[in-house]
């Protein structure tokens, strides 16, 4: 009898499957990985469309994390940007004439339904619906 696996021995890697698998890929995994495995979960669980499947001129409807939130003048009228991340994907929404809207801050999950556009080469949502997702989900 041999200490050798049989794996090894014929030449093949040996690699874990199942619970224990999946634990080794979650440690070995960075923090900006798992945040967003687990907004792409959220994305599915919710109905949404992924962000990176989003194209020009498309009505979607959108979830995620707000990454930045900015101020921003647009042809000399105030405009609130902010970053939403699905963990596929970032899309600038734009809310034209506002300079701050309560509950829209970096680190807010949010859903979020318009009209698609492209703009430098980024997807837009300008002045969406949007809902704002409870904090203790978070």
């Amino acid at each position: 009898m041999s200490a050798v696996p049989r794996s090894e021995k014929s030449g093949g890697t040996p690699r874990p499957s199942g619970r224990f698998r999946r634990m080794l890929d979650r440690l070995s995994s960075s923090q900006e990985d798992l945040e967003s495995e687990e907004l792409r979960e959220d994305t599915h669980a919710s109905g949404c469309t992924r962000i990176s499947e989003c194209s020009d001129r498309q009505i979607v409807k959108v979830t995620g994390t707000l990454r930045t939130v900015t101020l921003r003048p647009r042809a000399g009228v105030p405009a609130l940007e902010a970053e939403l991340f699905d963990g596929t994907a970032p899309l600038d929404v734009v809310w034209l004439g506002r300079r701050s809207i309560v509950g829209i801050e970096p680190g807010r999950k949010l859903i979020a339904s318009g009209r698609v556009a492209m703009s430098h080469g980024r997807r837009v949502l300008f002045n969406p619906k949007y809902e704002l997702r409870p904090l203790g989900k978070e």
